[in-house]
């Protein structure tokens, strides 16, 4: 065959393709499970940071995050915006919402329809609950724990796509922006914001916290994704709230809305 003319070129190339493609298709399928293996273990990690039982690097082994995770998680669910359960996630295979699955809630809570958000009830009593939303040039997701009385923080992790480094990044990289959620309280009350992010300092707030300093903008897309998940949360937390007050009261195994902070400019 002449290798110079046309019709060879043609032949070549598009058998390089197709071998370049199924080569490509292989790896991709037979490293599936790995990359499903590690976001899963990522995500625990995340909701393990933000309940307190480890700072984030601790967790870098993927099978000791998950039986972590496995031995001390009392109940993981979904619940709709009624404040019911909509479904139960299998803690025996730690199954938990990954971040394409918050984005769909996200969504979902848009839409008002099908809205199925994941709750975390530990053995020690906390709950977290997840938040998803739009940064300033990416998406932006985190979880936020609150104690037994479903009211007081005790810890947040936020993580980000491609917010800007040293600035915006700062609510995955700086532990004393996150270390502001700790001991705070969420506040439904009428008239009332049930959290604040606070551009200019959130002074003595009970549901408040500073805004990063010259990140207002990733601040403000952070706390409308913080405050996208209440409607879905809210009854459920409220009714949570009532039943842990009553004598012998227990929490139900689902979730809280931790989730809800809005930007104050002063």
């Amino acid at each position: 065959m002449n290798t110079n003319n046309n019709v060879y070129t043609v032949i070549y190339t598009t058998v390089i393709c197709v071998l370049v493609a199924a080569v490509l298709a292989f790896a991709s399928q037979s490293l599936k499970p790995r990359q499903e293996a590690n976001e899963k273990a990522e995500t625990i990690s995340q909701i393990l940071t933000a309940a307190q039982f480890g700072a984030k690097e601790s967790w870098n082994d993927n099978n000791a995050t998950i039986d972590f995770y496995k031995q001390n998680i009392a109940s993981a669910a979904v619940v709709g915006a009624n404040g019911f359960a909509a479904g139960e996630l299998n803690t025996e295979n730690a199954e938990v919402y990954s971040v394409s699955d918050l984005k769909a809630q996200n969504y979902n809570i848009k839409d008002g329809t099908d809205v199925a958000l994941p709750v975390y009830v530990f053995n020690n009593g906390v709950t977290v609950v997840a938040v998803y939303g739009a940064g300033l040039w990416g998406p932006v997701w985190g979880y936020i724990a609150l104690d037994k009385d479903l009211e007081t923080i005790v810890g947040a992790y936020f993580d980000h796509a491609s917010e800007t480094p040293g600035l915006g990044g700062k609510i995955k990289d700086d532990p004393a922006f996150r270390a502001q959620f700790v001991d705070k309280k969420v506040v439904y009350a009428e008239g009332q914001k049930p959290f604040n992010i606070v551009k200019g300092g959130a002074g003595d707030m009970v549901n408040g916290i500073d805004a990063i300093t010259g990140a207002t903008k990733t601040s403000n897309r952070v706390a409308a994704a913080i405050n996208h998940c209440p409607g879905a949360y809210k009854e459920y937390v409220l009714a949570q709230r009532a039943v842990s007050r009553e004598p012998q009261g227990e929490i139900m195994p689902l979730c809280d809305s931790t989730a809800v902070v809005e930007i104050v400019n002063e």
